[in-house]
């Protein structure tokens, strides 16, 4: 196995829900970490949002092992920050037999 090219920082975010102040919540995203991965481009595809045509492309994440119950380990649920670059992460498994590095798949929504 080769190893990755961990060479973009990539900010670790999860969801929390906040009082909305109208008895319901609303999501913010807050960061957790900063990770180095690499990103690899895999497939993409357009469609048609709501109001605005969507272009979604789905990436492999390649980023260090963390144990399970670690806050640094990535979860489905969570994204990925690259400055104003959001990537959703959909699956986590791990790369390699050793469980040295973790794949995540991921989205990234673009609105052009």
């Amino acid at each position: 196995m080769s190893f990755p090219r961990l060479n973009r920082q990539l900010v670790l975010e999860k969801a929390i829900r906040v009082p909305d102040g109208a008895g319901g919540y609303a999501t913010t995203w807050a960061g957790i970490g900063i990770l180095w991965a690499e990103l690899e481009g895999r497939t993409g595809r357009a469609r048609r949002g709501a109001e605005t045509p969507l272009s979604t492309t789905r990436y492999r994440i390649t980023v260090r092992a963390a144990p399970f119950g670690a806050e640094a380990r990535p979860e489905p649920g969570q994204r990925f920050r690259d400055e104003a670059r959001l990537f959703a992460i959909k699956a986590v498994t791990e790369t390699d037999p050793d469980g040295r590095f973790l794949t995540c798949f991921a989205e990234e929504e673009v609105a052009p």
